[in-house]
């Protein structure tokens, strides 16, 4: 959704519309309210239309809402992702209400009022939406709005922003009470237009789509005008007490932070990061009313469902900077917001609560730097910064035309622990085997970089993929992109034999992902000469590349792993080289012998922190590889007396298995060794080569 300065403009296209049914075009109303974070956040939200069908059952004509589904997004949600029920049932159901103290108990009841055996589960949201005498409802987590909502005197804002047009109902969490208070009030006040729902958001309607839909756009903008001139030359958060750092600076203070972070708050399960230095949130965080407004917590119910009851604040001092004492800091400060949360935990809990979760904060604010937030993968880390933004844009319109107010504690964990919450946390998918953890794939723009990386994502890990070839390089990520989204792969150009360029690199992964917990050490090349024609330019080339830039890749993983603590897998793609002598490339065998004997070393030095150091050796993998193309195949075609095509045939016969080996064999292997199925293997050798007897390891 474009705008023009910061109001929403309408971009419903008639044409297109004209040719749609009903329930498309409330997914067309949806997926445009939802593009815009302004209207409503990831998640958030939800939108409905009532819509005349023919019963499967009887051919009659019958009435069925379409609702957006629990766990669903308005912006990307396709079709299916609606829930539909017949309205005569849902209308049948208040004579089944046996009141407040009763009222969970009316979400059993919605899968009978299921129209057409639709699977899609149907929101606690559902009476809002089914009892709104209107055709069409919206639903939206505006900043204006809840800005408003969650302001001390929200109902007279609200009288005084719309008059009568939009009206007013007091703080009640979603369900089927609160969807009896929105009947009354539509039942009462026919003329309006919607209702603001005290800290929680907007409700909209109209018996027609694109009506529904501009009435949605026209209230928040009227919102945001009013907001607008009420605080016009008004300092936000009471002025700027202390200053922003430098981006360059930002990001070498969180690369620092990060991994410490991570490792404190990852010993059950890993945690992925996500670093949001954006205007907004620093403006929050050099602002005075940081430490007043940040302990109080959000207030839209989606706000601290996915940023927790308040954010961790951390001591740092961008006037004089001390990263060295911030560290030493963040350990007791963990657990102090653990013993907090806890005892948050304890004076809430009524006797049939869920269990105690995870008591680690999600959101960190670093004064000068920047926001940090922590989930089990990188998707609802970014997700949850986003809310926490959401929650931010709310406080500075709350206090610059009222005072702010977040949601009351213990309605803030009856949200947070409802057993209808839990239901639904519980029927999440199983993590994936590598969920939350962080790989840095060198040479990943190869063949069997590639192919690892692959893996990798699809078990759970968000991958840095690092190569010397820029090109090569976008080129691998955006194919990998396509397939695994944005969230998870991150690339970075580096030389594995330049320092400072290996030092970067962990730095933006720690900044990107939070840390690593698996590196793959596969940059290589390959060269073929007799012994009398290699150069010492050769020769040194192949030890810089495969054997200290081996140790220059692992030397800086090992340092941040041992910052994170939490152990860690270190895999080397080395060659049946490393252990077979093979003609005409004693500097390829050689700098690969020394791989191998390297991670041996490493295996040793890692055991007592729980890093595990393991060797993969393939042989022959031409498809997909540089460096079997050009001079090198040449060169080995030439050793053995065959030509091109006929090499990889001279390969696979040479092998005991017959068989061609393939990236994606090797990416298995590389899989198998940093994944828990491998947990107590370090110091081995898994050889991939179809069989080759003078490679055997014993």
């Amino acid at each position: 959704m474009t705008s023009t300065g910061n109001r929403l403009q309408n971009l419903w296209d008639d044409t297109r519309a004209s040719t749609m049914s009903e329930s498309e075009k409330l997914l067309y109303r949806s997926n445009l309210l939802g593009s815009d974070k302004r209207v409503t956040n990831y998640g958030g939200g939800n939108t409905s239309a009532k819509v005349m069908e023919r019963d499967p059952l009887t051919g009659q004509m019958v009435e069925v809402l379409w609702v957006k589904g629990s766990g669903g997004d308005i912006g990307s949600m396709k079709m299916d992702g609606f829930s539909t029920l017949y309205m005569d049932k849902l209308n049948a159901l208040p004579g089944l209400y046996r009141g407040l103290a009763h009222e969970d108990e009316m979400v059993g009841y919605l899968p009978h009022c299921t129209f057409a055996l639709n699977p899609r589960a149907a929101s606690i949201d559902t009476p809002l939406h089914a009892y709104v005498p209107r055709k069409h409802v919206d639903h939206v987590h505006s900043d204006a709005i809840i800005a408003i909502a969650a302001s001390v005197n929200s109902k007279e804002l609200t009288a005084e922003i719309f008059g009568s047009d939009i009206g007013w109902l007091p703080w009640k969490k979603p369900g089927f009470e609160l969807g009896l208070w929105l009947q009354a009030f539509c039942r009462d006040n026919p003329h309006a237009r919607g209702c603001v729902l005290e800290s929680h958001g907007l409700f909209t309607w109209a018996d027609d789509a694109k009506d529904c839909y501009l009435t949605t756009l026209d209230v928040i903008n009227q919102a945001a005008d009013w907001l607008a001139a009420k605080s016009a030359g008004k300092a936000a958060f009471g002025g700027q007490t202390r200053p922003t750092l430098p981006a360059e600076e930002r990001r070498a203070v969180a690369a620092r932070l990060m991994p410490v972070i991570r490792g404190l708050i990852s010993q059950d399960r890993h945690k992925v990061g996500h670093f949001d230095d954006s205007p907004a949130v620093l403006e929050f965080l050099g602002s005075a009313m940081l430490e007043t407004l940040a302990p109080l917590g959000t207030s839209c119910p989606d706000h601290f469902l996915r940023t927790k009851i308040c954010p961790l604040v951390v001591s740092f001092d961008p006037a004089a900077p001390d990263l060295d004492a911030t560290l030493a800091t963040l350990a007791p400060a963990v657990d102090a917001y653990r013993a907090d949360y806890a005892a948050y935990y304890d004076r809430c809990k009524h006797e049939n609560s869920p269990a105690l979760r995870d008591p680690n904060a999600v959101v960190y604010l670093v004064p000068g730097v920047g926001m940090i937030t922590f989930a089990l993968d990188k998707a609802t880390a970014r997700i949850s910064g986003e809310f926490y933004v959401n929650a931010i844009n709310v406080m500075r319109g709350a206090s610059l035309v009222s005072t702010y107010q977040a949601l009351p504690e213990q309605e803030a964990f009856d949200i947070e622990y409802w057993l209808l919450e839990e239901a639904k946390l519980q029927r999440l998918p199983k993590p994936k085997s590598l969920a939350g953890r962080v790989a840095l794939v060198t040479g990943g723009a190869g063949g069997i970089g590639a192919a690892t990386a692959e893996r990798l994502l699809t078990e759970g890990v968000c991958v840095m993929l690092a190569d010397i070839d820029a090109v090569a390089l976008g080129d691998t990520a955006e194919s990998l992109t396509r397939r695994h989204g944005k969230d998870v792969v991150r690339t970075v150009q580096m030389n594995v034999t330049d320092e400072a360029q290996v030092t970067a690199a962990y730095a933006a992964a720690a900044v990107e992902f939070g840390g690593i917990d698996i590196l793959v050490s596969n940059a290589g090349i390959a060269s073929s000469a007799p012994i009398e024609d290699t150069s010492l330019a050769l020769w040194n080339k192949n030890m810089d590349i495969l054997s200290t830039g081996y140790f220059l890749v692992s030397r800086e993983a090992f340092r941040l792993m041992r910052t994170q603590g939490i152990g860690g897998s270190v895999v080397f793609v080395a060659s049946k080289n490393g252990l077979a002598a093979s003609p005409n490339a004693s500097a390829y065998c050689t700098a690969k012998a020394a791989e191998i004997h390297l991670a041996r070393c490493l295996a040793l030095e890692g055991a007592e922190a729980g890093i595990r150091v393991n060797v993969v050796n393939p042989d022959a993998v031409l498809r997909g590889s540089k460096i079997w193309s050009g001079e090198w195949l040449d060169q080995r075609a030439s050793t053995y007396k065959t030509d091109k095509d006929g090499l990889e045939e001279m390969y696979r016969q040479r092998s005991l298995l017959k068989r061609s080996v393939l990236p994606e064999d090797i990416a298995e292997a590389v899989y198998f060794l940093a994944s828990d199925l491998a947990a107590k293997s370090t110091g081995n050798i898994l050889n991939v080569d179809a069989g080759n007897k003078e490679a055997f390891t014993r």
